[in-house]
């Protein structure tokens, strides 16, 4: 399998990533991982959008 060479689509598997962590439990609760999240979440959509992703 070849890795995803474009930012937009990086950034959206990280915010996945970030986003699958967080649903398994408060117990894995990191501080501020919300506003992290959310900001990938933007930043990987407007990439996608411009088309850059």
């Amino acid at each position: 399998m070849r890795p995803t060479r474009t930012l937009g689509f990086q950034l959206l598997g990280v915010w996945l990533v970030v986003n699958g962590i967080v649903g398994l439990g408060p117990g894995l609760a990191i501080p501020g991982v919300g506003f992290v999240a959310a900001v990938l979440a933007i930043a990987a959509g407007l990439l996608i959008l411009l088309g850059r992703g």
